[in-house]
């Protein structure tokens, strides 16, 4: 993967004689984060939206009554964490992921 906005050029690796040249990538997923060529943290907002929502849903699911301070309790032990995994690395600064983080957590 190459990380900027120039050309992409054309990597080589040298396999018993011959020259094969290197599949190019846009993406790559390391530790469970997701980092784009461009470096734009969309996809990993993305994911990381889709996963504390099927956690919200099992939330739902599982417990028919639930009051505010259990509440609490769960969405802190289960639900930030994904939230909150790395985010150091991908601090998302678009609008629109910023927004979908958001809409998880109201």
């Amino acid at each position: 993967m190459r990380i900027g906005h120039l050309h992409p050029t054309q990597y080589y690796m040298v396999d018993n004689g011959k020259s094969r040249q290197l599949q190019a990538i846009t993406e790559e997923s390391d530790l469970g984060i997701y980092v784009a060529c461009d470096l734009n943290p969309s996809r990993q907002c993305a994911q990381a939206s889709q996963k504390v929502m099927s956690v919200l849903d099992m939330i739902k699911g599982n417990f028919r009554r639930i009051t505010v301070h259990d509440f609490k309790i769960l969405y802190n032990s289960f639900v930030r964490p994904h939230l909150e995994y790395c985010i150091q690395a991908w601090s998302p600064y678009l609008v629109a992921d910023i927004s979908s983080l958001e809409q998880v957590q109201r």
